[in-house]
């Protein structure tokens, strides 16, 4: 292949996903290696991509490929989820523009809408991975209301509805008035909001006085049934076995005494509304006490709400205050800061509405799945997610399973004649347990009616890891019994609750087993001023136009070069442009490197002997490093150590040492031996950068078709000897010490690099085998031992050995003299710092001895360094006064 001048991402990156898809790459069956699961996060199916995807699935991309090229039968399993509030919306909005509204439809009239968008906008958001080089499965792409998985939401309703852990009842739900549907705790976020404190006077029956009652709500007064004192306050002793009247409402409540009631806030009166409060339902059922539900469904009022019905809750907040106002029944209003809770979906405040849902009882499910994580069965990166999981699973309560929606699995509950009901995955079998349950064989199937509500989003995605291999349906079957725990698991924190706990959940009530071992939770990507990136702030960058600019190996980098496990992601454009510029590092070495000739006849040179032995060591260290930081799930530290290894020390080192005199051929022991390199490298940063890899790895070497980067082998470290390998690195290092510092000379000196400098090193302990590779690259006529240093020679220290480079023209003997009281004077300051810590007997005592032996170590070098430059100065005040 002919390398062209430049890398152009698109043209490469359609050309190779083409082929890998040709090739079925990506496709698994069980076989007899080992098994490496990971299943996708589903994105709402009428979704796009966004930042949070882009480095989710870049993170679940990397791990995949990286299993698969260490031998491991990989399979990712993609799909989408119906989303039933937020496509339902997508789809009520869309019917509107046209002059349609939901109730105008039946049912099945408005699913018809609902599929037509779904199948025409579903899809996008995959279509759009492919372009970030996901290497999913795609040939078993999953959909949360496909027919298998509708099979098996179905399925598990009957059986734990057959087990009593299903039941219906009338509860306290979170009322989204936007969506008309109830939420689950956790669909529910809570905001600090700025409102206010209103003190309202309820007249006293039969005298003068007033019972002063402050709330955030006056819209709810309309529903009281009591106000509430504390037995044990005196301030409010006065008003016990009394009667109180409703402002506006104009209706006599009693009050009750409960110690429920917090004396010390507001006026210690608590206006009870059972409808409409958590804590007052539990008083009104304690009480038996009226309830009265004063909203519709969409948060407007009802004939309960007096003069006021019809109108929007907010609205009629600001005009019940005029009006109590008005009428002398406000006692006073206080700006109160307090936590209002908002839907998740729709961003509208939630109501406390008592409504007839569907549940699912939660802790004796929750136990195992509490355990799993806390006895390690199953890891989170970070760890420090434990105690957040182990806080709610302690504390867990029934779920809300019931939406009142259209758009999802409908609750396959029947209603007899009555008002009794059965539960069944089918009409048919629904039918049979009517006539069973109603002792009436003549029931037909038209004198049942089937619940109206669907349910919860959630409730078929907790089912995923086991439902996409149809675990549900089949337990038995060859997918679930090879695939089944899958192994690692990336998501987001904040759904924590919403998705991993209740598919730890599943897992163990149907598998009796972990769905997955290991949870890796990405951070919120946020722009530079900490905000997090949404559309509504106008902050996020659209990750196709960011691919089309920096191609999807630049984007996937700049990703990952900010983005530590659990950590938040502080995205900036420039992290794309650095991983672009590191795609042309790559491309540019590869055409340095391919634009060789070779000679059989020439020998290999001792300073290229050198590079290839240092090289092959600073690569196994490199893998033993990365592999430890895949372990780990530090993905960020995995790619840095890749990203170093090629532009610190292959490119800007190893090339540098190897590489011909201009226009002249390299050796072919050397050639080979970088073509190697060079194909180890490119398998060790294919799960980071898929598409240039892959284009270099073609272009390596002659292939065959149907072979591929992707499916070759990962570099595997080496053995070897740990003790050699180190002294090997430390060389080299003290190597590029001398090698900076001569160049730093040549600097300072204003030194023309075409000339060869004479070295010369005043001490035995300088290590000569790396002698050539310094000579080359510092541009050295020779290393020459001597005794003692010519005069007016610039020297240098590296560790303890002193080097010097003589001056033809000799040197400004004061500036030298100046350069070296300023190194001592700092030097003395570092030595006085070490010092201070080994005089402190708590730190020898307390650090661990390798620390307290490197401060020791400091402190020799320190001096050994001090003692030189003393040495030095006196010569040169010595040569000076001659």
């Amino acid at each position: 292949m002919e390398i062209a001048s430049k890398y152009a991402p698109s043209l490469t990156e359609g050309k190779w996903y083409r082929y890998w898809l040709e090739n079925r790459f990506f496709h698994s069956e069980p076989d007899e290696r080992e098994p490496y699961t990971v299943v996708i996060p589903p994105p709402n199916v009428t979704g796009v991509l966004h930042m949070g995807h882009m480095l989710n699935n870049t993170i679940q991309d990397i791990l995949v490929r990286r299993a698969r090229m260490s031998g491991k039968n990989a399979c990712w399993v993609p799909g989408t989820d119906h989303a039933s509030i937020a496509t339902e919306a997508k789809v009520v909005a869309k019917l509107a523009q046209e002059g349609i509204r939901k109730t105008d439809l039946t049912r099945e009239q408005f699913l018809e809408h609902a599929w037509e968008w779904t199948h025409k906008h579903g899809g996008i958001i995959l279509e759009q991975l492919q372009k970030l080089g996901a290497s999913c499965d795609w040939e078993r792409t999953c959909f949360t209301m496909d027919e298998k998985r509708s099979e098996s939401v179905l399925k598990v309703f009957v059986d734990l509805y057959n087990k009593g852990l299903i039941y219906r009842g009338v509860r306290m739900v979170n009322w989204d008035p936007a969506a008309k549907t109830a939420l689950s705790d956790e669909e529910v976020i809570y905001r600090e909001q700025q409102g206010k404190l209103y003190y309202l006077r309820y007249k006293i029956v039969g005298e003068d006085g007033y019972a002063v009652v402050a709330t955030t709500r006056p819209e709810t007064i309309l529903g009281d049934t009591a106000v509430c004192i504390n037995p044990n306050d005196p301030k409010n002793a006065h008003l016990k076995g009394k009667k109180v009247i409703v402002p506006i409402a104009g209706r006599e409540i009693p009050i009750i005494e409960d110690e429920y009631v917090d004396i010390e806030f507001g006026t210690g009166c608590l206006k009870v509304t059972p409808a409409h409060d958590i804590n007052d339902y539990l008083l009104g059922q304690k009480y038996h006490l009226e309830t009265i539900d004063i909203f519709n469904d969409d948060g407007t009022l009802n004939r309960f709400g007096h003069p006021y019905e019809g109108k929007d809750r907010f609205d009629v907040r600001r005009e019940i205050e005029n009006d109590l106002i008005q009428a002398g029944l406000m006692e006073k209003v206080e700006p109160y800061e307090n936590k209002v809770g908002f839907s998740e979906r729709t961003n509208v405040p939630i109501e406390p509405k008592l409504s007839m849902q569907w549940f699912l009882k939660m802790e004796h499910l929750a136990k195992p799945a509490l355990e799993a994580v806390m006895d390690g069965t199953i890891r989170f990166y970070p760890a420090k997610f434990r105690n957040t999981y182990r806080h709610w699973m302690e504390n867990i309560k029934d779920w809300c399973i019931s939406r009142q929606l259209w758009w999802g699995h409908r609750i396959p509950a029947w209603y007899l004649p009555g008002g009794d009901y059965v539960v069944a995955r089918t009409a048919e079998q629904a039918l049979l347990l009517a006539r069973e349950k109603s002792g009436n064989p003549a029931l037909a199937m038209s004198d049942l009616r089937q619940d109206e509500d669907c349910l919860d989003t959630w409730f078929s995605s907790w089912l995923w890891p086991i439902s996409v291999f149809d675990g549900i349906n089949h337990p038995q079957n060859k997918d679930i019994a090879y695939y089944y725990p899958t192994n690692d698991l990336v998501t987001a924190p904040e759904i924590i609750f919403f998705w991993v706990a209740r598919m730890i959940i599943s897992g163990f009530e149907y598998r009796k087993r972990p769905c997955f071992y290991n949870v890796y939770f990405t951070g919120i990507v946020r722009d530079e001023l900490e905000r997090k990136m949404s559309k509504s702030l106008g902050n996020s960058p659209d990750p196709i136009e960011l691919i089309e600019r920096y191609g999807a190996d630049g984007v996937r980098m700049g990703m990952l070069l900010a983005s530590p496990a659990g950590n938040d992601l502080l995205f900036d454009e420039s992290l794309c442009e650095q991983g672009r510029n590191f795609n042309n590092k790559i491309w540019n070495a590869f055409r340095l490197v391919k634009g060789w000739k070779t000679d059989e006849h020439l020998p290999q040179p001792e300073a290229a002997a050198i590079a290839v032995k240092w090289f092959r060591e600073r690569l196994n260290r490199t893998l033993v490093e990365m592999s430890d930081s895949f372990e780990k799930y530090r993905l960020s530290e995995a790619m840095m150590a890749a990203y170093k290894l090629f532009w610190n020390e292959f490119s800007s080192w190893y090339l540098e040492l190897v590489k011909p005199a201009y226009e002249q051929p390299v050796d072919a022991q050397t050639y080979r031996d970088t073509l190697d390199f060079f194909d180890a490298l490119l398998r060790l940063l294919h799960p980071f950068m898929p598409f240039i890899t892959e284009e270099l790895w073609q272009a390596l070497s002659p292939r065959m078709a149907g072979e591929s980067v992707m499916i070759a082998s990962m570099p595997q470290p080496d053995d070897g000897c740990p003790e050699e390998t180190e002294a090997c690195l430390l060389a080299f290092e003290r190597a590029k010490e001398v090698i900076g510092a001569v160049r730093t000379i040549r600097l300072q000196k204003n030194l023309s690099n075409r000339e060869a400098l004479v070295l010369e090193v005043a001490d035995t302990s300088h290590d000569s085998r790396l002698d050539a590779a310094i000579v080359k690259m510092a541009h050295l006529a020779e290393i020459r031992p001597v005794t003692e240093k010519s005069a007016g020679a610039v020297s240098f220290l590296v560790g303890t050995t002193e080097y010097a480079i003589p001056l033809e023209n000799g040197m400004n003997v004061e500036e030298e003299k100046t350069r070296m009281e300023a190194e001592r004077l700092y030097l003395e300051g570092f030595l006085a710092s070490v010092m201070k810590k080994l005089g402190n007997e708590k730190f020898v005592a307390n650090a661990r001895p390798e620390v307290v032996e490197n401060e020791r170590k400091k402190q020799a070098d320190a001096e050994s360094k001090i003692k030189t430059l003393e040495e030095g100065l006196k010569q040169l005040k010595q040569n000076n006064s001659q």
